[in-house]
């Protein structure tokens, strides 16, 4: 029986160029690919703007970066490994470890290294993606029926908001965008930040640099860093499958409830316990008193992005190094200026000051359009930032998120990784086996799941007076956190095994008569 030819481009338009685009080859877009592989889900592609894979540690190469997780729990629960060097391991084994990973998997083949996604729109005709994408071949469409954006919440570094800072002639350098090329032998240093990456840099630099002025916002929790060398002994019993599953199993359990009890009101008294222990220790570490009492937080732990260090307290005890607490008025072509008036001189400006995490700047990392035009950005900000299971948004058919709101829950990112792929693969696989073209989280669960976790913020101190001077970047300007408020159990539990009906499964009926077509032309 002969068929009707369909026009080329109409099938051309109809027919995706893959299944599913995975955006991003960090551990986020890894473990997206690998969820693919085991569902027997072949045709996708993983677009990636770096050189290779890896996203944050190949992008955050500064000097003393690390994990701040005990590196036997980040990692994925099916590609542990044995043979990492340290308790904390250096960023550069965790970019070995993403390359590993990706090799063993054989998913080089699906990367597209230096290729930008400029913006993304759903085609309500063909119930596909439309991808503008930027490489080495210029500016073109790519189309995917499902995507799955791996991007980080840890992507988009900032540089500091402050007047004159384009007028510095000397060298501008931000922890997650280093050169290595600056040499910063017997330099004049100004470092403005005092987070997570400034506790690792400024130990690191300190003997090198003529003379370091660290500028300090908020003070920032410091606790000591028990990072021991893995030894030949520890490597040979981590190399046994039983014991490295259970030390995995038993440190999870660990960060599980230490996170409890960090972020619930109601343990406060076991919180106030571990908050004396921590300052006692602090002040201990450093030797002039007035330094010592800046450097102590006035809010609660857990405020901010707990960190550990056993050299940057200590670095404030060097004739080189100074605590700066008058806050900047201005950048100058010299240096900075600061409140009380003074210029201070510096050759090199490292902006130590963070990502745009849930920003009203910036809120999505590219414009994303979703049903009728709407943009996911626009959308948020005018209705906060949320998401079911921190994966989908109802209006936005056929995307996933694996770090989208209310999808962390405090510790090891591993477990977020493996929950959300998990969760969007499993639609995927039953969008295809009904045979649809578009599967879309359902408005009502979607809320009712948001309801609930903003129900139990309200146990959190976050969003109280033990926060209100933390100047967190947990809680955005809406006063919403991207967190999830749930134990590891509940998020792994929930992200496999949520009722399937909580998506709507539809096939556009003019794209399924396209495709039928177009699959049996010349039959």
């Amino acid at each position: 029986m002969a068929v009707t030819e369909l026009p080329r481009d109409r099938a051309d338009a109809m027919t995706p160029d893959h299944h599913v685009v995975v955006i991003g080859a960090g551990f986020g877009g890894i473990g997206a690919a690998i969820e693919l592989d085991r569902a027997g889900i072949d045709d996708y592609v993983i677009l990636e703007k770096w050189d290779g894979p890896g996203g944050t540690w190949r992008a955050n190469t500064y000097p003393g970066v690390a994990v701040d997780i005990p590196s036997f729990i980040y990692s994925f629960s099916y590609e542990q490994r044995a043979n990492w060097s340290r308790l904390f391991a250096p960023g550069a084994e965790l970019l070995s470890y993403a390359e590993d990973v990706v090799a063993r998997n054989g998913l080089r083949r699906r990367m597209r290294f230096n290729t930008t996604v400029d913006e993304m729109v759903f085609d309500e005709a063909a119930d596909l993606w439309r991808i503008s994408i930027s490489d080495d071949e210029g500016e073109r469409e790519l189309t995917g029926r499902y995507v799955i954006s791996g991007i980080g919440a840890l992507e988009r570094p900032v540089l500091p908001d402050i007047d004159g800072i384009d007028s510095f002639k000397g060298e501008i350098l931000h922890t997650a965008r280093w050169d290595h090329d600056v040499d910063l032998t017997g330099k004049r240093v100004a470092c403005i930040g005092t987070g997570a990456s400034a506790l690792q840099l400024v130990p690191e630099i300190a003997e090198q640099v003529g003379h370091m002025e660290v500028y300090q916002r908020t003070p920032i929790w410091v606790a000591p860093k028990l990072d021991p060398e893995i030894g030949v002994i520890g490597r040979a019993a981590m190399s046994i499958p039983p014991i490295r599953s259970a030390t995995r199993g038993v440190g999870t359990l660990a960060f599980d409830v230490f996170g409890n009890v960090v972020f619930q009101q109601r343990l406060k008294p076991l919180r106030s316990l571990l908050e004396g222990s921590i300052k006692h220790w602090m002040r201990s570490q450093v030797d002039d008193p007035e330094t010592r009492e800046a450097l102590i937080p006035d809010y609660s732990f857990g405020c901010k992005r707990p960190s550990m260090s056993n050299g940057y307290l200590r670095s404030f005890n060097r004739d080189n190094v100074d605590l700066i607490t008058t806050p900047i008025r201005s950048i100058t072509p010299t240096g900075v200026r600061t409140d009380d008036g003074r210029l201070h001189k510096a050759d090199v400006l490292i902006c130590a000051t963070g990502f745009r995490i849930m920003s009203e700047a910036e809120p999505t990392p590219f414009p994303v359009r979703g049903r009728g035009g709407v943009d996911l950005g626009e959308f948020w900000l005018e209705n906060r930032f949320h998401a079911y299971q921190g994966v989908s948004v109802a209006g936005f058919p056929n995307m996933f998120s694996v770090a989208g709101p209310y999808g962390f829950v405090v510790g090891s990112y591993f477990w977020m990784i493996e929950a959300t792929t998990k969760h969007a693969v499993r639609v995927i696989r039953e969008a295809d086996r009904r045979g649809a073209t578009t599967a879309e989280v359902r408005k009502g669960p979607q809320d009712r799941y948001v309801k609930k976790c903003r129900s139990r913020q309200a146990d959190s101190p976050l969003f109280g007076p033990p926060c209100a001077t933390s100047n967190t970047y947990y809680v955005n300007f809406q006063g919403d956190s991207p967190l999830r408020p749930a134990m590891y159990a509940e998020m792994w539990w929930e992200n496999r095994h949520f009722p399937l009906s909580h998506y709507r499964y539809e096939s556009h009926a003019e794209v399924a008569e396209d495709l039928r077509v177009a699959a049996t032309v010349g039959g």
